[in-house]
């Protein structure tokens, strides 16, 4: 078929070409009809995205593998290498029309080709704004205020062990720039350290209460520490465990060998694997498929040819990929079994419901047969947080944000058996102050965790999943009554026993003069986590933390590493506390 004027384009055209497009992305070679019901068989392409068509009308479209509608606004063909069916290319779009010159393969108006055979839009590749990368979607939850102990003494929130924000800001400053103001989450900078919390000798948790004088607040400002240390369990208690890996494999997990950083970091995992375990694995791009069905763990070769065979391109069809991962998953639910889909993915999706909550409703029936799920996100620019982050919490799971090999086995190794094995479900914290001693108190950070007080005994209301061993910390920052004396504050923790489905209430009342008297008195750990706490408030520009400095944190941060020299994560935070300074003062 050769075409050469645009007045000459008939309705079969109109329908070749938008099959062909709408082919692109889809799951299997397809059959549409065109005029005098010819049929043309279209061939799968891996990779479409090029505007072509920006309006068609309905009557020409017959049957197509889509929903038809009034008007579809279509993103097609950058290069369509399909020689079974008719070389077309369109080489530029004017007022809705597609002048069509000639009959190619290939077009260098559209797109240009690079010598290494990608394609890149033509003009500067500079990021707008001077953003530090392009197309990263985070979200503001706001600055929890100082609250009136008069005005309500209660504060409640789901408890949160997920640690995506501390990593991704490490990210952000080795590649030379501060963090996006929207991408910190103070909780999850505090919850990245290890606390050396007791554990529980029997519950799921114990609960420890400490405070001193705030290094950072005003004048007769105090800070409280209340901190939860999940029981631990080793890893011959560990359940058995079935993992259903869900797997981006589009084309923008080539960016930065997104993709080769997810298969050695599935290589670590697999490696714990025991026997009794085992893996399966879907992957998406333009669709999702299924690559491996559940594997024995014994079979660990077959497990990662079925990984290192893996291969960036397409489109994001997230949904469709979740959706076959959590169907597996389902099917293998057992009772005493570990049954976990682990997303890896730069969380941007492109192709089907692209939303958390729209894709949420899609596997909300597998999340409440007891799948969980861990999100894990690589790569940065072409980045979204928002989605990685609600699909864990509101999928029972945890996110996690891989930058380098190093944190791949924190999580995947070190830390295995809380990453998969839940110890509490629908965890909730609230903390009465007594407004005798406590005339107000603020929150630091948990914005997008909170339950209203009326609700932490309501046992229907979603909460937090806490894994084996995890600790969870709240900071407060107080102001207190002078010259009173008596209970400062009880906390309260509730949860469900994930095993027995016995809900359980736990509470740990707290004296004023159990608080030191000097910050510097405190326990190196407490010590930690206010430094931690006051970085990450300025780096969000908390209101809160106006006067603050990093100059000052990073001394702090130091004189804290001398306090505790075996931590290898402490002496780390040290350093980056230096390099946001040193980046902030540029």
């Amino acid at each position: 078929m050769k075409i050469r004027n645009l007045a000459k384009v008939t309705v079969a055209c109109w329908i070749a070409i938008l099959a062909i497009a709408l082919t692109a992305c889809g799951d299997e070679t397809q059959i549409v009809t065109i005029e005098k019901e010819v049929p043309v068989e279209v061939p799968r392409l891996k990779e479409v995205p090029v505007e072509v068509v920006k309006e068609i009308p309905v009557e020409v479209i017959k049957e197509v593998p889509v929903e038809v509608v009034k008007e579809v606004p279509v993103e097609v063909i950058k290069e369509v290498p399909v020689e079974k069916i008719v070389e077309v290319q369109v080489e530029r779009v004017v007022e809705k029309s597609v002048s069509v010159e000639k009959v190619v393969a290939q077009s260098t108006h559209v797109a240009m080709q690079s010598s290494d055979g990608h394609f890149n839009t033509i003009g500067g590749s500079a990021t707008v704004n001077d953003a530090a990368y392009d197309l990263t979607f985070f979200k503001h939850y706001g600055v929890n205020p100082f609250i009136d102990t008069e005005d309500d003494h209660l504060s409640t929130f789901a408890l949160d062990v997920d640690t995506a924000s501390y990593t991704v800001m490490r990210r952000f400053l080795r590649d030379g720039h501060l963090p996006a103001r929207d991408s910190v989450r103070v909780e999850e900078f505090v919850n990245y350290f290890d606390q050396d919390y007791e554990p529980p000798a029997e519950q799921a948790f114990a609960i420890h209460v400490d405070g001193s004088p705030s290094p950072f607040g005003g004048k007769n400002h105090w800070l409280m520490r209340v901190g939860l240390q999940g029981k631990s369990i080793t890893e011959e208690e560990r359940k058995d465990a079935t993992l259903i890996f869900a797997i981006d494999v589009s084309g923008s997990m080539e960016r930065e060998d997104r993709l080769g950083l997810v298969k050695r970091s599935l290589e670590l995992l697999v490696d714990e694997l025991r026997p009794s375990d085992k893996v399966g694995i879907v992957i998406y791009g333009n669709y999702g498929r299924t690559l491996l069905e559940p594997t024995s763990g014994r079979n660990k070769g077959t497990i990662l040819d079925a990984i290192y065979s893996l291969g960036p391109g397409g489109s994001t069809f997230v949904e469709d990929g979740l959706r076959i991962a959590y169907q597996m998953a389902a099917e293998q639910v057992e009772p005493g079994r570990i049954t976990r889909v682990m997303l890896l993915s730069d969380g941007v999706g492109n192709v089907g419901a692209t939303g958390a909550d729209s894709i949420l409703r899609t596997i909300r029936s597998h999340v409440d047969e007891g799948v969980t799920l861990t999100t894990v996100g690589f790569g940065m620019g072409n980045y979204n947080d928002i989605m990685m982050e609600r699909l864990a919490n509101d999928g029972n799971g945890t996110y996690h944000y891989v930058d380098s090999l190093t944190e791949a086995e924190r999580l995947f190794v070190e830390n295995l058996t809380g990453t998969l094995q839940v110890i509490a479900s629908d965890a909730k914290i609230q903390v009465d102050f007594n407004p005798e001693v406590v005339t107000r108190f603020r929150l630091l950070g948990y914005e997008n965790r909170r339950v209203a007080d009326e609700d932490f005994r309501n046992d229907d209301v979603d909460a937090g999943e806490v894994g084996a061993d995890h600790s969870v910390t709240a900071l407060y920052e107080l102001k207190l009554a002078e010259d009173a004396d008596g209970p400062l504050a009880t906390a309260y923790v509730r949860y469900e026993d994930p095993d027995t489905g016995e809900v359980v209430e736990i509470k740990r009342e707290f004296e004023r003069e159990e608080l030191a008297n000097e910050f510097q008195s405190a326990s190196p750990r407490f010590q930690l986590s206010a430094v931690v706490a006051e970085y990450a408030e300025i780096l969000r520009e908390s209101y809160w933390a106006q006067d603050g400095n990093l100059t000052d944190v990073a001394v702090e941060a130091r004189r804290v590493q001398e306090l505790l020299p075996e931590d290898e994560h402490v002496t780390e935070f040290a350093d980056l506390v230096t390099r946001a300074e040193r980046i902030d003062s540029r």
